[in-house]
């Protein structure tokens, strides 16, 4: 080897230990930055007939496991639909309350039974009577409770999908411009590893709105798609993701009747089968929480508004109404007709006539609605039939809950106990869901920046540049010696 060739072979050791160094440096530095990539440097061997060998840098390599990248984001968007759908599910469990709660709708419902047992042995007494009233009150603003955080769980949700549409948007655009650049970069010889790992990061925030594909086109460029099927990015223009927040939901909105919207795609409106291509993440959770899972409660607590209704508006038991009138409790003050069901227990009151606040007498309780006055202040007729109609096993008039003849507190147990099981299946598949994509967040991590192992890449590096120098010392001697032999 020539003495020229031997300093050839050293320089370019010399500057591909530099480089290497410094994305070692690199590497240990952004360990934690969200959507960074451990680089490695590419190089090859280089053959020159005059000047002998030496080592070529051919670019910057960034090490990702496509595979376990493009299987964690489909995870992260499960984790993310299924958390939201759990959170739902909790707050439905505290609204209806359980057995030991003192603010359930078990514990109003056997509040009113007691008053009312109560007043049955002092039906004259002003203040068994009124405790009645209040009971029933109570019982009727618990109803009206929890169908108004239905509602608030519906219009908390369809805020959700406006904001998931929002930040969809703005992270596809910005994935475009980020193409943009790398494609740019790429043409002017420049390494797009940074702008790769920010594009990256965005990617990963998108997969928490919806499940999405990668695929990698030309000159760096990705395009992307939903798990579903559906396109959001393939070339230079990315979808438009249009949606539409209702503001106000009340009970009767739904999509069927077009009080309430679905997304649009490049100005499309999609049908809900056509929602499909969104399937999973938090926006899909948005929507059957909005759709599905609240109007599922709602009609539950609208059949049990019923029931208790159509209990008290019997005329076998307040003696004084006739077919089709409401008793002890109203539907807004006025008497309950079928087919409005839905939105009862929003609705549901107790009569004016029976509250002195309304302008009705408390007698009344004990004498009847329509009764043409207070009559004997001991009877207790109607209070204790008032009582039996609490506690007797009956069908219910709604087909929303089951046939099987049952008491109202039994009724009101079922629902309870059904949304606390609701509760435990969603967190159980919440929990399961995040622990998947806590493994392979975890697994991606491992095969990311290793401090030990940079270091250890370091020192050999540090010896690799050593012997390059070492050989440039002696080059540079023996020309010394030659220039002082001449």
């Amino acid at each position: 080897m020539s003495l020229s060739s031997a300093i050839s072979n050293s320089l370019s050791g010399l500057t591909a230990t530099s480089r290497a160094t410094e994305i070692v440096s690199t590497n240990i530095s952004n360990k934690s930055v969200a959507g960074y990539a451990r680089r490695e440097l590419d190089l090859s061997s280089r053959v020159y007939a005059a000047n002998g060998g030496g080592v070529a840098i051919d670019g910057v390599r960034r090490m990702v496991n496509a595979g376990l990248l493009g299987d964690s984001r489909i995870s992260m968007a499960n984790a993310a639909g299924s958390s939201a759908v759990a959170s739902f599910h909790a707050t439905m469990e505290t609204s209806f309350g359980t057995a030991n709660d003192n603010t359930s709708l078990v514990t109003y419902l056997t509040t009113l039974d007691t008053a009312i047992v109560s007043a049955t042995a002092r039906p004259d007494g002003d203040v068994r009577l009124q405790g009645v009233l209040d009971a029933a009150t109570e019982l009727a603003g618990k109803i009206g409770g929890i169908a108004q955080g239905i509602s608030d769980a519906r219009i908390t949700a369809d805020k959700s999908i406006a904001n998931d549409v929002g930040r969809l948007n703005t992270a596809l655009e910005r994935v475009a411009e980020l193409n943009r650049q790398i494609t740019s970069f790429s043409a002017q010889g420049q390494d797009p590893s940074s702008l790769v790992d920010a594009r990256q990061a965005v990617l990963d925030d998108i997969s928490s709105i919806v499940p999405i594909v990668e695929v990698t086109r030309e000159n760096g460029r990705v395009a992307i798609f939903t798990k579903g099927g559906g396109t959001l990015l393939d070339g230079t223009t990315p979808a438009k993701i249009e949606f539409t927040a209702a503001g106000t939901i009340t009970p009767d909105m739904t999509v069927e009747n077009g009080a309430l919207g679905t997304v649009s795609v490049n100005g499309k409106a999609l049908s809900q089968s056509e929602m499909r291509i969104f399937s999973g993440g938090s926006l899909t959770a948005s929507f059957e929480i909005r759709d599905k899972l609240a109007p599922a409660y709602q009609e539950q607590i609208d059949a049990f508004a019923r029931e208790i209704y159509d209990r008290f508006a019997d005329p076998s038991l307040d003696l004084s109404l006739t077919v089709g009138e409401h008793g002890l409790f109203a539907d807004g003050q006025s008497d309950f007709t079928a087919g409005t069901e839905r939105g009862l227990a929003n609705r549901l009151s107790v009569a004016a006539e029976m509250d002195p606040a309304q302008g009705g007498q408390l007698w009344r309780i004990r004498a009847g609605r329509n009764a043409t006055d207070a009559g004997d202040a001991g009877e207790s007729g109607l209070l204790l039939r008032m009582s039996a109609a609490l506690s007797e096993n009956r069908s219910p008039a709604s087909s929303a809950l089951p046939g099987a003849p049952k008491s109202l507190l039994g009724i009101a147990s079922d629902i309870a106990s059904q949304a606390a099981s609701l509760r435990l299946r969603s967190d159980t598949a919440s929990v399961q869901d995040q622990t998947r994509s806590e493994g392979l967040r975890t697994a991606l991590l491992a095969e990311g920046v290793d401090t030990d192992t940079e270091m250890q890449a370091l020192l050999t590096l540090e010896r690799a540049y050593s012997a390059n120098a070492k050989v440039l010392q002696t080059a540079s001697n023996m020309l010394d010696e030659l220039l002082r032999l001449t």
